[in-house]
């Protein structure tokens, strides 16, 4: 008996890559790698080799959600996010699956290479970053689903890739990446803040104690705003001690502030959806920013 289910086309693996996260990639490599323009050059092979690293486990990380949630049926047809390819059943788990392990390998191959150049330091950042990638929803006890999901993206997708993205071009820990890590981590997990508020009920029904069930409506809504405007603040402080165009970051600032402003008026459901959209550029485009400000700052 043949399966009538369809085969993916490449629209429907973009989709579940989900393009408007990639930001949370691409913005601290960007960051990190201007950061190392205080010692001099930078390799653009080795930024190049950090970004691949970084976009590969973004999305190996998206294909690893669809294919744990859609294992436990958790991404039913009622869903009012992004669409998910195992739930929706746009593709078999056996697919994503592969998609999810070609994903993680790409960013092994490219964090092997930045092994051999750099040192064998990096493997171990490498190891727990596959971990936690896969662990968040993956697994028999996801820490995901503990309220452990934003204090990962934070540390991940923040710290660790902007202060790692430096330390492959210059062998140190900056002060001043581990400063604007933490401006990106926290708009990053704004992102899976967003996110979760807007799935907090089917997800409480559900029995995932994700962070925003946990505080519930009104405290995920401060949790929110308070990660926008805190990640400013950093980025203020950081111009004060290394230069002011460093500020060039605060660009989207127009941008944080209509975020703030519909999920502090009470934004539900599709409206959640845009302020993700919201979220996600000024994620990328205030990264780039802060990337062009570091690099004015430094020279």
């Amino acid at each position: 008996m043949t399966s009538s289910r369809p085969t993916p086309t490449a629209k429907t693996w973009i989709q579940g890559a989900r393009p408007r996260t990639l930001g949370a990639a691409i913005a601290p490599v960007a960051v990190g790698t201007a950061v190392a323009l205080d010692d001099g050059s930078i390799s653009w092979p080795r930024a190049a080799a950090a970004l691949i690293v970084a976009l590969a486990l973004q999305v190996a990380t998206n294909f690893a959600n669809d294919l744990a949630d859609g294992r436990r049926g958790l991404d039913g047809p009622d869903r009012v996010g992004p669409v998910r390819l195992v739930g929706s059943g746009l593709a078999s788990e056996g697919a994503v699956k592969r998609a999810m392990l070609l994903s993680f390998a790409v960013a092994l191959v490219a964090g092997a290479a930045l092994v051999l150049v750099v040192g064998p330091e990096l493997l171990i950042v490498g190891v727990l970053s596959v971990a936690a990638g896969w662990g968040y929803t993956g697994g028999k006890n996801p820490y995901g689903y503990r309220a452990m999901g934003e204090l990962s993206v934070f540390l991940f997708f923040g710290l660790v890739a902007t202060a790692g993205s430096t330390y492959v071009q210059t062998e140190r820990i900056a002060p001043q990446a581990l400063l604007l890590g933490s401006a990106i981590g926290l708009v990053s997990a704004a992102l899976l803040v967003v996110n979760n508020l807007r799935d907090r009920a089917a997800d409480e029904r559900q029995g995932k104690r994700t962070l925003a069930v946990r505080l519930g409506d009104q405290g995920t809504r401060t949790l929110f705003n308070a990660s926008l405007i805190g990640a400013g603040l950093l980025v203020v402080l950081t111009a004060a001690v290394w230069g002011w165009p460093i500020l060039l970051g605060l660009v989207v600032t127009p941008l944080g502030i209509g975020a703030v402003r519909r999920v502090h008026a009470g934004a539900e459901g599709p409206a959640l959806i845009e302020v993700l959209g919201i979220t996600g550029r000024i994620l990328l485009v205030g990264g780039v920013a802060l990337a062009v400000g570091v690099a004015f700052a430094a020279s």
